[in-house]
């Protein structure tokens, strides 16, 4: 009799168990199947999808508008300074983009039913956190800040930081994108920039040697060298002041140093350099001016017969 009781109610829990089992499915069938669910969420779609094109659309139009006002800037007859407008642009563009992008997520989280009060109250908390716990990442941030308010450089400007140099591509309120001449891109955090060398602010001097044999005539290759150096300075735009003839600088074993100083553009130095010594080069082979090279003079004593 205890069996066939114990059999019942197991009977009847299993009954009970599969019944609220088919509630369930029913509930869930149910609403999935009713029609305002699915046009409140193709709605919603909908609506997400308008948001992040509009976001987008408003990124692109902002980026175009700056551009536009960038080169009107430099194009002004008051020149106003190219380096700084350029770094300007590129910064503010990146504030556009985040700024257009963390609304955009506050929408779309708003189209789900988020409450934007609480969300925003934990990114505040969430913020308070980082700026205790990331002590790095404000000090990259507010070097950063510092870097552009003071313009110690700008985009395109060639600067040397510890031992990297090269072009700034980019400067942002964390890091710098420095790209050396021979293609390496290196990112630098600005908390750790302590000492930069700016090679783009002021005129740089190119200075030559140049190297004549002793036998050759000082007066001549003096000579020699102001002409070529007045023909490079009106020829030649990246020198922007007369090249100076300094005279005799070194005298050597075999030859005397003659040294030329030229003025040029900020960063142009080497090329110039390089320019003055090809010339220098050509001019001295049409006047006869010899280059010192190794050579060795043998005397032979005559001997004289008793």
């Amino acid at each position: 009799m205890v069996n066939w009781n114990m059999n019942l109610l197991q009977s009847d829990s299993a009954v009970g168990t599969v019944a609220a089992w088919e509630r369930i499915w029913e509930d869930v069938a149910g609403y999935f199947s009713n029609p305002e669910l699915w046009s409140d969420f193709l709605l919603i779609i909908i609506k997400v999808a308008v948001i992040y094109v509009a976001s987008r659309v408003l990124v692109k139009i902002a980026n175009k508008t700056l551009q536009h006002v960038m080169k009107e800037r430099e194009q002004n007859p008051l020149k106003l300074d190219s380096r700084r407008t350029r770094t300007l642009g590129k910064l503010v563009g990146n504030v556009i983009s985040y700024v257009v992008n963390f609304i955009m997520i506050l929408m779309i989280l708003n189209q789900f039913g988020v409450s934007l009060g609480p969300v925003l109250a934990g990114a505040g908390v969430v913020g308070l956190a980082v700026g205790f716990g990331a002590q790095s990442l404000v000090k990259d941030v507010i070097t950063g800040f510092f870097i552009i308010f003071e313009d110690q450089f700008a985009v395109g400007d060639v600067i040397q930081i510890d031992q990297f140099k090269g072009t700034v591509e980019e400067i942002g309120l964390r890091v710098t994108r420095v790209r050396s001449w021979t293609g390496e891109v290196h990112i630098i955090p600005n908390g750790s920039i302590n000492l930069v060398t700016n090679f783009s602010v002021n005129n740089s001097l190119a200075v030559v040697d140049v190297n004549v044999a002793l036998e050759s005539d000082i007066d001549k290759a003096t000579k020699v060298l102001e002409e070529t150096a007045a023909k490079a300075y009106e020829s030649d735009e990246d020198i922007v002041k007369m090249p100076d003839v300094l005279g005799v600088h070194m005298i050597g074993a075999t030859g005397i140093v003659l040294r030329v100083a030229a003025e040029c553009k900020p960063n142009t130095h080497f090329p110039v350099s390089r320019r003055l010594n090809a010339e220098i080069k050509k001019a001295f082979d049409q006047n006869g001016i010899e280059i010192p090279y190794p050579r060795m003079v043998t005397y032979h004593k005559s001997e004289r017969s008793v």
